[in-house]
């Protein structure tokens, strides 16, 4: 059977608090005696953003029942800066219009600014900045005893003291200012030498016997050519420093075929120990008994360069491997190198794969390993005569241009393309012991290589013979 809470709910018409006020009891307060009633909060008003406003300018209306947004701007701190001057109740400090000296000026003048009250009759704050040098004084006593000098007189050298306490010790502006009409015309050196000296010689008459002193030096020689090397540098031509870059350019590749010709140099001693180490080795296994043999060729493993031969891999994984595969070459060999094995063992009639016995692959792996090391001293001797015939071209072409210290001797026949041609003596052409280079390092160990050496000597002597 409905009630009349249950009318006025389905019409709308009231709600708990009108049942609180008619005094009825609801079902809640049967259920719940000891709950407080709840209220319903009053609903907020809010608007949406409208389309184009900013999200910031939004957030500064007020539109809920929240803290109210201030009427005076308020200063908590927060925000893009920092606040730059706090406003408070206290007094102002006065400030003066004063009159102030400073002491870095000798003539008295008197300027007035702007300063607090409080800090009258102090110091000028910024004469704490006035740093002057402490240039020596000397009495007549000392002069004659201790600074007298033949090319120095006493006028002159109180004439030079004074400028260098006016001009703290700027020698060139002394030197600018300095009276070369009533004195000698001096240097910035010889200034500079007859300051320090004087300097030097009253602090060891002045210093106490026990003390350390730092006596200045000023070495007016070495001053002197830095100066004339300076200028000499600056007064370069354009051939001159165009010459200068050639030759450091030339100083750098004879660095390199250095360089070259010493990492050749270790190779070929690696090569040597290698093959001398090899035979050794055999020489004794040859006299060794057979029994004895396997045991010392675990005991004695000779230390030989990697380079030298081949070194063929080990199998001593697990489980079953073909014996043919021992005689398989390492993939550290070159082409160059297999084409070049491959025609000595036809040369000796060897099969290119013999049955794979034992034995035989072992007595084939150390012969072809032996014929590698033939092949690299082989080619380590070609290089090495053919960089002395270079040598001992260019010695004979120096020699013809009379650049060795030798009278210039005729040639009896055609001269190596290597060689540069003669230039006259008249003066026209650059001096031949200046233009011409010598390579004591060595030159590069290919056919190619001296090409482009015959090239370059040729196309600088067009360029020399081009010149005015």
């Amino acid at each position: 059977m409905a009630t009349g809470a249950d009318v006025r709910d389905i019409l709308e018409l009231g709600g708990p608090e009108g049942d609180a006020a008619s005094g009825t009891i609801s079902k809640k307060d049967i259920i719940n005696p000891d709950k407080k009633k709840s209220k319903k909060s009053s609903e907020t008003l809010t608007f949406k953003r409208p389309e184009g406003m900013h999200r910031e300018v939004y957030a500064l209306l007020y539109s809920d029942k929240k803290d109210a947004p201030p009427l005076l701007p308020s200063d908590t701190g927060q925000g893009y800066r920092t606040v730059k001057a706090k406003l408070g109740s206290k007094k102002v400090r006065p400030w003066k219009w004063m009159p102030f000296t400073n002491p870095a000026r000798k003539d008295g003048a008197m300027f007035f600014h702007w300063r607090r009250a409080a800090e009258e009759g102090k110091d000028y704050p910024f004469a704490r900045f006035n740093k002057t040098v402490q240039v020596p004084v000397y009495s007549e006593q000392e002069y004659q005893l201790y600074l007298h000098d033949d090319a120095w007189t006493k006028a002159e050298t109180d004439h030079l003291f004074d400028l260098s306490r006016r001009f703290d010790l700027r020698f060139v502006v002394i030197h600018d200012r300095y009276d070369h009409q009533q004195f000698k015309k001096r240097s910035v050196e010889d200034l500079k030498e007859r300051y320090y000296h004087i300097c030097a010689k009253l602090a060891n008459v002045r210093a106490v016997p026990g003390t350390d002193l730092k006596i200045p030096v000023f070495d007016a020689g070495h001053e002197r050519r830095r100066k004339e090397q300076l200028e000499r540098l600056y007064n370069r031509t354009p051939e001159q420093v165009a010459e200068e870059e050639y030759l450091l350019q030339e100083l750098r590749k004879i660095e390199a075929r250095k360089k070259e010709r010493e990492k050749r140099s270790q190779d070929l001693q690696k090569l040597i120990t290698a093959a001398d180490t090899t035979a050794e080795q055999r020489r004794t296994e040859r006299k060794a008994p057979k029994k004895k043999l396997p045991q010392k060729k675990e005991a004695e493993k000779p230390a030989v360069p990697e380079t030298a031969g081949i070194k063929f891999p080990d199998f001593k994984s697990a489980g079953v491997t073909l014996r043919s595969q021992r005689m398989k070459l390492p993939s550290s060999v070159g082409q160059k190198k297999i084409k070049a094995l491959e025609q000595m063992l036809l040369e000796l009639g060897v099969e290119l794969s013999p049955t794979p016995t034992e034995e035989l692959v072992h007595m084939f792996n150390e012969l072809r390993s032996d014929l590698v090391l033939l092949y690299e001293l082989k080619q380590a001797c070609a290089n090495c005569e053919y960089e002395l015939q270079m040598l001992r071209h260019r010695h004979e072409a120096l020699a013809r241009a009379g650049v060795l210290g030798g009278p210039a001797t005729p040639a009896s026949g055609p001269a190596p393309a290597s060689a540069e041609p003669a230039v006259p003596e008249s003066g026209l052409g650059p001096d031949p012991t200046k233009d011409t280079i010598i390579d004591v390092v060595g030159a590069p160990l290919t056919p190619n290589s001296r090409k482009r050496r015959e090239s370059a000597s040729s196309s600088s002597s067009v360029k020399k013979a081009k010149k005015p």
